[in-house]
């Protein structure tokens, strides 16, 4: 491995959503820094598996629902 070509990698701590803070060794930032999520994995439906419910803006989603209504979905 070629020396001075790879990023720091060190400690840094990652505050949830929920002001709970771990630890986590990372090349972002500086040795100490804290990284503020936005979106929480713990509660997030991308990764919790939840249902999300579609806002029909200006009938859009009823519009494709009449489109496509004889294909069986």
């Amino acid at each position: 491995m070629r020396k001075d070509i790879h990023p720091d990698y060190h400690m840094i701590d990652v505050k949830m959503t929920d002001g709970s803070v771990f630890q986590v060794r990372s090349t972002w930032g500086k040795a100490g820094d804290q990284m503020a999520l936005e979106i929480d994995p713990l509660a997030h439906p991308a990764w919790t598996g939840g249902s999300a419910r579609l806002m029909d803006t200006g009938g859009r989603v009823s519009k494709f629902k009449n489109k496509y209504a004889g294909l069986g979905f």
